[in-house]
């Protein structure tokens, strides 16, 4: 158990590294711009990447999440000499899939050719 541990450790250190080095060489190399969303528009084309990119203002877009198992807590609640006793428990429910609304953050979405 400990050395899949480790090795999930390794495995997310690993990729942790690699995104900040990713994101250093795009910051060095003036690619990735960070500016603020314009108030008014919901998409404006810069003259980055030859007009290639455009904001997308922050949304709430609609996700199918597929059925899971989640675990619930679960309140027994029993009459006890003139008072109530709460015993809690979990208990392992079968969610099915569903719709659910997640924010997006804004960013900006460049198209390469």
């Amino acid at each position: 158990m400990t050395a899949f541990l480790r090795a999930r450790r390794l495995v997310a250190g690993a990729a942790a590294t690699g995104l900040l080095a990713g994101g250093a060489v795009l910051g060095m190399s003036g690619a990735a711009t960070a500016a603020p969303a314009p108030a008014s528009a919901p998409t404006v084309v810069t003259t980055d990447h030859d007009g290639n990119c455009h904001w997308v203002k922050g949304h709430w877009e609609k996700k199918w999440v597929k059925g899971h198992w989640e675990k619930k807590r679960v309140n027994h609640r029993t009459w006890h000499h003139g008072h109530w006793d709460d015993h809690f428990t979990y208990k392992w429910v079968y969610v099915p899939g569903h719709w659910d609304h997640q924010w997006v953050k804004g960013h900006w979405e460049c198209h390469h050719r």
